[in-house]
Protein backbone atom coordinates (compact mmCIF):
# COMPACT_ATOMS: atom_id res chain seq x y z
CA UNK A 1 0.00 0.00 0.00
CA UNK A 2 2.75 2.72 0.74
CA UNK A 3 4.23 1.57 -2.32
CA UNK A 4 1.36 3.01 -4.31
CA UNK A 5 1.45 5.82 -2.52
CA UNK A 6 5.13 6.54 -3.24
CA UNK A 7 4.61 6.12 -7.01
CA UNK A 8 1.54 8.05 -7.48
CA UNK A 9 2.74 11.08 -5.47
CA UNK A 10 3.91 14.16 -7.61
CA UNK A 11 7.97 14.65 -8.44
CA UNK A 12 9.14 18.24 -7.09
CA UNK A 13 11.55 19.88 -9.40
CA UNK A 14 15.09 20.25 -8.11
CA UNK A 15 17.60 22.42 -9.64
CA UNK A 16 21.58 21.30 -9.61
CA UNK A 17 24.35 23.14 -11.18
CA UNK A 18 27.05 20.84 -12.47
CA UNK A 19 30.69 21.52 -13.20
CA UNK A 20 31.64 23.75 -15.86
CA UNK A 21 32.39 21.19 -18.85
CA UNK A 22 34.85 23.31 -20.32
CA UNK A 23 37.33 23.04 -17.91
CA UNK A 24 36.31 19.23 -17.65
CA UNK A 25 36.71 18.80 -21.08
CA UNK A 26 40.46 20.36 -20.86
CA UNK A 27 41.14 18.21 -18.13
CA UNK A 28 39.82 15.14 -19.81
CA UNK A 29 41.86 16.16 -23.15
CA UNK A 30 45.24 16.50 -20.99
CA UNK A 31 44.73 13.03 -19.63
CA UNK A 32 44.26 11.53 -23.30
CA UNK A 33 47.60 13.37 -23.73
CA UNK A 34 49.00 11.55 -21.00
CA UNK A 35 48.38 8.41 -21.77
CA UNK A 36 50.76 7.32 -24.16
CA UNK A 37 53.29 9.52 -22.09
CA UNK A 38 52.94 6.70 -20.05
CA UNK A 39 53.06 3.47 -21.69
CA UNK A 40 56.18 4.85 -23.45
CA UNK A 41 57.77 6.03 -19.99
CA UNK A 42 56.67 2.62 -18.48
CA UNK A 43 58.10 0.73 -21.27
CA UNK A 44 61.21 2.32 -21.33
CA UNK A 45 61.85 2.53 -17.93
CA UNK A 46 62.97 -0.35 -15.25
CA UNK A 47 61.54 1.05 -12.06
CA UNK A 48 57.56 1.30 -11.65
CA UNK A 49 56.91 0.92 -15.31
CA UNK A 50 54.41 -2.10 -14.86
CA UNK A 51 52.40 1.16 -12.87
CA UNK A 52 52.65 3.27 -15.44
CA UNK A 53 51.53 1.13 -17.99
CA UNK A 54 48.48 -0.45 -16.06
CA UNK A 55 47.57 3.36 -15.15
CA UNK A 56 47.65 4.19 -18.95
CA UNK A 57 44.98 1.23 -19.86
CA UNK A 58 43.05 1.80 -16.85
CA UNK A 59 42.98 5.68 -18.39
CA UNK A 60 42.22 4.31 -22.01
CA UNK A 61 38.81 2.73 -20.92
CA UNK A 62 37.65 5.38 -18.10
CA UNK A 63 38.32 8.42 -20.87
CA UNK A 64 35.74 7.75 -23.15
CA UNK A 65 33.30 6.53 -19.99
CA UNK A 66 33.93 9.89 -18.75
CA UNK A 67 33.53 11.90 -21.60
CA UNK A 68 29.74 10.67 -21.62
CA UNK A 69 28.66 13.05 -19.03
CA UNK A 70 29.54 16.27 -21.22
CA UNK A 71 25.88 17.29 -21.82
CA UNK A 72 24.94 20.80 -23.18
CA UNK A 73 21.69 22.92 -22.48
CA UNK A 74 20.34 25.83 -25.12
CA UNK A 75 18.68 28.51 -23.88
CA UNK A 76 14.70 28.23 -22.87
CA UNK A 77 15.85 24.18 -22.67
CA UNK A 78 16.01 22.27 -19.28
CA UNK A 79 17.84 18.36 -18.94
CA UNK A 80 16.06 16.27 -17.00
CA UNK A 81 18.19 13.36 -15.60
CA UNK A 82 17.49 10.11 -13.44
CA UNK A 83 20.72 8.08 -11.95
CA UNK A 84 19.30 4.14 -11.41
CA UNK A 85 15.75 4.82 -11.83
CA UNK A 86 15.87 7.42 -9.20
CA UNK A 87 14.72 11.10 -10.08
CA UNK A 88 18.78 13.05 -10.16
CA UNK A 89 17.91 16.85 -10.90
CA UNK A 90 16.92 19.13 -13.26
CA UNK A 91 19.86 21.41 -15.26
CA UNK A 92 17.29 24.86 -16.45
CA UNK A 93 20.61 26.70 -17.15
CA UNK A 94 22.06 27.38 -20.44
CA UNK A 95 25.98 26.18 -20.78
CA UNK A 96 27.98 23.01 -20.88
CA UNK A 97 28.42 20.71 -18.10
CA UNK A 98 29.49 17.71 -16.98
CA UNK A 99 27.33 15.65 -14.98
CA UNK A 100 27.21 11.94 -13.72
CA UNK A 101 28.29 9.48 -17.02
CA UNK A 102 25.38 7.34 -15.54
CA UNK A 103 22.90 9.70 -15.33
CA UNK A 104 20.21 9.60 -18.40
CA UNK A 105 18.66 12.10 -19.94
CA UNK A 106 14.65 12.24 -19.80
CA UNK A 107 12.02 13.37 -22.58
CA UNK A 108 9.14 11.63 -23.70
CA UNK A 109 8.36 13.07 -27.11
CA UNK A 110 12.60 11.97 -27.79
CA UNK A 111 12.05 8.16 -26.58
CA UNK A 112 8.96 8.40 -28.65
CA UNK A 113 10.68 9.12 -31.70
CA UNK A 114 13.51 6.72 -30.69
CA UNK A 115 11.12 4.04 -30.80
CA UNK A 116 9.78 4.82 -33.93
CA UNK A 117 12.73 4.67 -35.71
CA UNK A 118 13.59 1.85 -34.30
CA UNK A 119 10.10 -0.11 -35.98
CA UNK A 120 9.68 2.10 -39.00
CA UNK A 121 13.61 3.04 -39.98
CA UNK A 122 15.11 -0.56 -39.87
CA UNK A 123 16.90 -0.03 -43.24
CA UNK A 124 19.34 2.53 -44.44
CA UNK A 125 17.45 3.74 -47.23
CA UNK A 126 14.47 4.08 -45.35
CA UNK A 127 16.74 6.46 -43.17
CA UNK A 128 18.36 8.51 -46.17
CA UNK A 129 14.66 9.00 -47.38
CA UNK A 130 13.72 10.22 -43.76
CA UNK A 131 16.91 12.47 -44.00
CA UNK A 132 16.08 14.24 -47.42
CA UNK A 133 12.63 15.03 -46.39
CA UNK A 134 13.98 16.37 -43.02
CA UNK A 135 12.06 14.92 -40.69
CA UNK A 136 12.09 16.57 -37.95
CA UNK A 137 14.42 15.39 -34.72
CA UNK A 138 13.53 15.85 -30.92
CA UNK A 139 16.26 16.55 -28.79
CA UNK A 140 17.09 15.11 -25.52
CA UNK A 141 16.37 18.40 -23.71
CA UNK A 142 12.88 19.51 -22.94
CA UNK A 143 11.84 22.71 -24.61
CA UNK A 144 10.48 25.74 -22.45
CA UNK A 145 9.96 27.69 -25.58
CA UNK A 146 6.49 29.16 -26.43
CA UNK A 147 4.79 26.55 -28.23
CA UNK A 148 1.35 26.42 -30.36
CA UNK A 149 -0.66 23.72 -30.32
CA UNK A 150 -3.83 23.68 -33.36
CA UNK A 151 -5.37 20.45 -33.02
CA UNK A 152 -7.77 20.55 -35.83
CA UNK A 153 -11.27 21.03 -36.73
CA UNK A 154 -13.98 18.70 -34.48
CA UNK A 155 -17.23 17.66 -34.78
CA UNK A 156 -19.42 18.82 -31.40
CA UNK A 157 -23.03 19.33 -30.53
CA UNK A 158 -23.92 22.33 -29.24
CA UNK A 159 -26.03 23.31 -26.03
CA UNK A 160 -29.21 23.18 -28.86
CA UNK A 161 -28.06 19.79 -30.14
CA UNK A 162 -27.17 21.49 -33.72
CA UNK A 163 -23.74 19.73 -34.80
CA UNK A 164 -20.51 22.13 -35.42
CA UNK A 165 -17.22 22.08 -36.70
CA UNK A 166 -14.87 23.86 -33.99
CA UNK A 167 -11.56 24.06 -34.11
CA UNK A 168 -8.84 25.96 -31.56
CA UNK A 169 -4.90 26.97 -31.33
CA UNK A 170 -3.72 26.67 -27.89
CA UNK A 171 -0.33 29.45 -26.90
CA UNK A 172 1.37 27.28 -24.30
CA UNK A 173 4.64 26.65 -22.61
CA UNK A 174 6.05 24.32 -19.81
CA UNK A 175 6.59 25.80 -16.44
CA UNK A 176 8.12 22.71 -14.93
CA UNK A 177 10.27 20.17 -17.12
CA UNK A 178 10.50 17.69 -13.90
CA UNK A 179 6.39 17.44 -13.95
CA UNK A 180 6.39 16.97 -17.61
CA UNK A 181 8.19 14.72 -17.87
CA UNK A 182 7.26 12.47 -14.86
CA UNK A 183 3.85 13.68 -14.08
CA UNK A 184 2.55 12.55 -16.95
CA UNK A 185 3.30 9.89 -19.67
CA UNK A 186 3.95 12.26 -22.76
CA UNK A 187 3.11 16.11 -22.47
CA UNK A 188 2.34 16.88 -26.06
CA UNK A 189 -0.20 14.13 -26.24
CA UNK A 190 -1.42 15.14 -23.08
CA UNK A 191 -2.27 18.48 -23.57
CA UNK A 192 -3.41 17.42 -27.03
CA UNK A 193 -6.36 14.95 -25.60
CA UNK A 194 -6.88 17.63 -22.70
CA UNK A 195 -7.49 20.03 -25.46
CA UNK A 196 -9.98 18.12 -27.25
CA UNK A 197 -12.00 17.42 -23.95
CA UNK A 198 -11.56 20.98 -23.35
CA UNK A 199 -13.23 22.50 -26.56
CA UNK A 200 -15.84 19.46 -26.32
CA UNK A 201 -17.42 20.40 -22.71
CA UNK A 202 -17.39 23.58 -23.38
CA UNK A 203 -19.03 24.03 -26.68
CA UNK A 204 -22.18 22.10 -25.57
CA UNK A 205 -22.93 24.70 -22.90
CA UNK A 206 -23.46 26.97 -25.60
CA UNK A 207 -25.82 27.25 -28.78
CA UNK A 208 -23.77 28.33 -31.95
CA UNK A 209 -26.10 31.06 -32.65
CA UNK A 210 -29.86 32.41 -31.26
CA UNK A 211 -32.37 33.39 -33.80
CA UNK A 212 -35.26 34.23 -31.18
CA UNK A 213 -35.40 37.24 -30.34
CA UNK A 214 -37.00 36.88 -27.27
CA UNK A 215 -33.82 34.61 -26.04
CA UNK A 216 -31.21 36.70 -26.71
CA UNK A 217 -31.38 37.88 -23.25
CA UNK A 218 -31.57 35.79 -20.09
CA UNK A 219 -32.96 36.58 -16.29
CA UNK A 220 -30.43 38.88 -15.38
CA UNK A 221 -30.80 41.22 -18.46
CA UNK A 222 -27.76 39.61 -20.06
CA UNK A 223 -27.62 39.04 -23.74
CA UNK A 224 -27.01 35.39 -24.11
CA UNK A 225 -23.51 34.20 -24.81
CA UNK A 226 -23.41 32.39 -27.97
CA UNK A 227 -20.22 30.66 -29.62
CA UNK A 228 -20.55 32.74 -33.37
CA UNK A 229 -21.30 35.85 -30.93
CA UNK A 230 -19.20 35.87 -27.71
CA UNK A 231 -16.34 33.50 -29.34
CA UNK A 232 -13.57 35.43 -27.55
CA UNK A 233 -15.25 35.49 -24.13
CA UNK A 234 -15.67 31.66 -24.33
CA UNK A 235 -12.16 30.93 -25.72
CA UNK A 236 -10.85 33.27 -22.06
CA UNK A 237 -12.90 30.20 -19.85
CA UNK A 238 -11.51 27.46 -22.16
CA UNK A 239 -7.78 28.70 -20.97
CA UNK A 240 -8.64 29.01 -17.76
CA UNK A 241 -10.70 25.11 -18.04
CA UNK A 242 -7.60 23.73 -19.62
CA UNK A 243 -4.84 25.36 -17.57
CA UNK A 244 -6.12 23.68 -14.29
CA UNK A 245 -6.06 20.38 -16.30
CA UNK A 246 -2.89 21.17 -17.66
CA UNK A 247 -1.19 22.46 -13.86
CA UNK A 248 -0.54 19.04 -12.90
CA UNK A 249 2.20 18.24 -15.85
CA UNK A 250 3.57 21.41 -15.12
CA UNK A 251 1.98 23.37 -18.60
CA UNK A 252 0.80 26.76 -18.66
CA UNK A 253 -1.92 28.18 -21.38
CA UNK A 254 -1.14 31.33 -22.06
CA UNK A 255 -3.85 31.74 -24.50
CA UNK A 256 -7.21 29.57 -26.32
CA UNK A 257 -8.49 31.12 -29.90
CA UNK A 258 -11.09 29.72 -31.84
CA UNK A 259 -10.01 29.93 -35.17
CA UNK A 260 -12.46 27.75 -36.72
CA UNK A 261 -16.61 27.45 -36.04
CA UNK A 262 -19.22 26.56 -38.61
CA UNK A 263 -22.22 24.37 -38.60
CA UNK A 264 -21.73 20.48 -40.19
CA UNK A 265 -22.80 19.99 -43.29
CA UNK A 266 -25.48 18.11 -42.80
CA UNK A 267 -27.52 20.63 -41.44
CA UNK A 268 -25.75 23.96 -42.91
CA UNK A 269 -27.89 24.63 -45.60
CA UNK A 270 -31.00 24.59 -43.33
CA UNK A 271 -29.82 27.07 -40.99
CA UNK A 272 -28.39 29.44 -43.51
CA UNK A 273 -32.08 29.54 -44.56
CA UNK A 274 -32.92 30.17 -41.44
CA UNK A 275 -30.51 32.98 -40.99
CA UNK A 276 -31.11 34.44 -43.94
CA UNK A 277 -35.34 34.11 -42.63
CA UNK A 278 -34.17 36.42 -39.70
CA UNK A 279 -32.05 38.80 -41.70
CA UNK A 280 -35.22 39.31 -43.99
CA UNK A 281 -37.63 39.55 -41.03
CA UNK A 282 -35.30 41.79 -39.22
CA UNK A 283 -34.93 44.16 -42.43
CA UNK A 284 -38.76 43.95 -42.92
CA UNK A 285 -39.50 45.02 -39.30
CA UNK A 286 -37.41 48.10 -39.61
CA UNK A 287 -38.78 48.88 -42.85
CA UNK A 288 -42.46 48.78 -41.34
CA UNK A 289 -41.08 51.18 -38.26
CA UNK A 290 -39.35 53.94 -40.80
CA UNK A 291 -43.01 54.09 -42.98
CA UNK A 292 -45.03 54.34 -40.24
CA UNK A 293 -42.95 57.12 -39.00
CA UNK A 294 -42.84 58.77 -41.94
CA UNK A 295 -46.54 58.64 -42.90
CA UNK A 296 -47.12 59.90 -38.80
CA UNK A 297 -45.20 62.69 -40.06
CA UNK A 298 -47.14 63.14 -43.71
CA UNK A 299 -50.43 63.34 -42.09
CA UNK A 300 -49.51 65.41 -39.25
CA UNK A 301 -47.76 68.48 -41.66
CA UNK A 302 -50.79 67.93 -43.90
CA UNK A 303 -53.13 68.47 -40.66
CA UNK A 304 -50.65 71.46 -39.43
CA UNK A 305 -50.40 73.66 -42.31
CA UNK A 306 -53.69 73.39 -43.42
CA UNK A 307 -52.93 71.81 -47.08
CA UNK A 308 -55.90 69.53 -47.47
CA UNK A 309 -58.91 68.39 -44.95
CA UNK A 310 -59.01 64.78 -44.71
CA UNK A 311 -61.69 62.73 -42.81
CA UNK A 312 -60.87 59.20 -41.32
CA UNK A 313 -61.98 57.19 -44.51
CA UNK A 314 -59.65 58.95 -46.68
CA UNK A 315 -56.82 59.26 -43.96
CA UNK A 316 -56.80 55.56 -43.75
CA UNK A 317 -57.05 55.20 -47.69
CA UNK A 318 -53.98 57.60 -47.62
CA UNK A 319 -52.39 55.51 -45.21
CA UNK A 320 -52.55 51.92 -47.25
CA UNK A 321 -51.36 53.53 -49.90
CA UNK A 322 -47.94 55.23 -48.71
CA UNK A 323 -47.64 51.77 -47.16
CA UNK A 324 -48.01 50.09 -50.17
CA UNK A 325 -45.07 52.66 -51.65
CA UNK A 326 -43.00 52.35 -48.64
CA UNK A 327 -43.19 48.82 -48.04
CA UNK A 328 -43.15 47.46 -51.02
CA UNK A 329 -40.23 45.48 -52.96
CA UNK A 330 -41.34 47.11 -56.67
CA UNK A 331 -41.35 50.86 -57.58
CA UNK A 332 -44.98 51.56 -57.41
CA UNK A 333 -46.89 52.74 -60.73
CA UNK A 334 -48.94 55.86 -60.05
CA UNK A 335 -52.51 56.04 -61.17
CA UNK A 336 -53.66 59.97 -61.75
CA UNK A 337 -57.01 60.83 -60.33
CA UNK A 338 -58.45 63.69 -62.68
CA UNK A 339 -61.72 63.46 -61.40
CA UNK A 340 -63.02 64.16 -58.14
CA UNK A 341 -61.25 62.83 -55.10
CA UNK A 342 -64.76 62.48 -53.53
Amino acid sequence: MEDNNTRSMPVEQKIINPPNGVLVLVILLFLCLMVPVLFISGATSWRGGGIRIMLSIILCFVLPFLFGGLRSVRPNEALVLTLFGKYYGTIVKPGYFFVNPFARYNNPAYDAQAASSLATDSTEITSRKNTKTGASRVKKTVSLKRSTLDNGTQKVNDALGNPIIIGAVVLWHVEDPTKAVFNVENYTEFLSIQTDSTIRNMARLYPYDVFDDGLEEDTSGKAEQTLRGSSQEIAEKMQVELAEKVAFAGLVIEEVRITHIAYAEEIAAAMLQRQQASAIIAARAKIVDGAVSMVKMAIDKLSDEEIVELDQERKAQMVSNLLVVLCGNKDAQPIVNSGSVY
